[in-house]
């Protein structure tokens, strides 16, 4: 029998390719194949593992008849084109298993880091400007925070929130009976009217995209902060910026970004509106590139997850 055969279109952390090995798939990388390249050798793969770097679409899925898996290394399947594969009896997976420790644990640290005004501190002292009053911060203490989105990241943001002596909503469109001792399941009309803060936690489609415009932020009864750890295109920026600009929103903190390539590697720098550009300019956001769940240790976890459903599938 041929010996079953796995490309890595995309890396991955080298566990997964040795863990493979070890079930008796034979993995090939090759880093230096554009989309014209694996369209050319796709037929000859039983599973694909990829991240963003091409769409995985029916341009692809058509060409690779002997395709039983893709694994993405991470949450989000925006990139795979799901409908199509599941039609050609393709396993779509993922790892957010594997992530959503990182992801809470960033939301946390871009809050605290946002309500103590460490980025603007941290630059005012090494430039030798001593300002302390100007820099007098806020305790998570006492909100409330209402999550959009209980899966993976959304649950464990809750459960690490646990220890800030916070209030925790949560709204679910497709989940209920989650309610526990790190949140309480809600509607979104609580989520308006309680809401100090509003942490996004849902994967982009096309219910959820550009959910959070003028009119969402509009239904809040208080001003709150905004936290984005799911996908940019999320969040409108120029509405974002609007409500940031009139005080509806006190703060922003912001992992991903709606000028993001589909890569999610880099920004559209030649794309960048206006809003964009004073949406860099405000000192009441922190920003990171698209990192929360890309810490050394999630890259283990992601390999060892997808590890563990490949092989439950062969």
């Amino acid at each position: 029998m041929p010996q079953k055969r796995i490309l890595f279109i995309d890396t991955a952390h080298p566990s997964l390719h040795q863990m493979l090995e070890q079930m008796g798939f034979a993995c090939d990388h090759f880093p230096a194949y554009k989309k014209e390249d694996f369209l050319r050798v796709a037929g000859e793969y039983t599973g694909f593992v990829v991240r963003s770097k091409i769409p995985i679409n029916k341009e692809i899925l058509d060409v690779a008849g002997k395709l039983l898996f893709i694994a993405r290394v991470g949450a989000g399947m925006e990139n795979i084109d799901a409908a199509n594969a599941a039609k050609k009896g393709i396993h779509c997976l993922n790892a957010p298993e594997g992530n959503r420790d990182a992801v809470a644990e960033q939301a946390i640290g871009m809050l605290l880091a946002l309500f103590n005004k460490l980025m603007v501190a941290d630059r005012q002292v090494r430039q030798g400007i001593w300002l302390r009053e100007e820099n007098r911060g806020l305790e998570l203490g006492g909100k409330t925070i209402g999550i959009i989105g209980y899966g993976n990241t959304g649950s464990a943001f809750a459960k690490k929130l646990s220890g800030f002596n916070v209030k925790v909503l949560a709204y679910d469109k497709y989940k209920s009976g989650f309610s526990d001792a790190f949140v309480e399941e809600t509607n979104m009309e609580r989520i308006y009217e309680e809401s100090d803060i509003l942490s996004l936690h849902v994967p982009l489609t096309d219910e959820t995209s550009y959910l959070v415009d003028q009119a969402y932020l509009e239904k809040f009864a208080k001003p709150i902060y905004v936290v984005n750890t799911s996908r940019g295109k999320v969040v409108q920026t120029k509405d974002l910026v609007a409500a940031l600009q009139s005080g509806k929103v006190r703060g922003a903190c912001l992992d991903v970004l709606e000028y993001e390539k589909s890569s999610f590697e880099s920004l559209q720098i030649s794309q960048f509106p206006e809003s964009m550009q004073q949406l860099i300019a405000l000192e009441n956001i922190v920003l990171s590139p698209h990192i929360a769940g890309w810490t050394h240790e999630s890259n283990i976890k992601m390999a060892r997850v997808l590890a563990e459903k490949i092989s439950a599938l062969t």
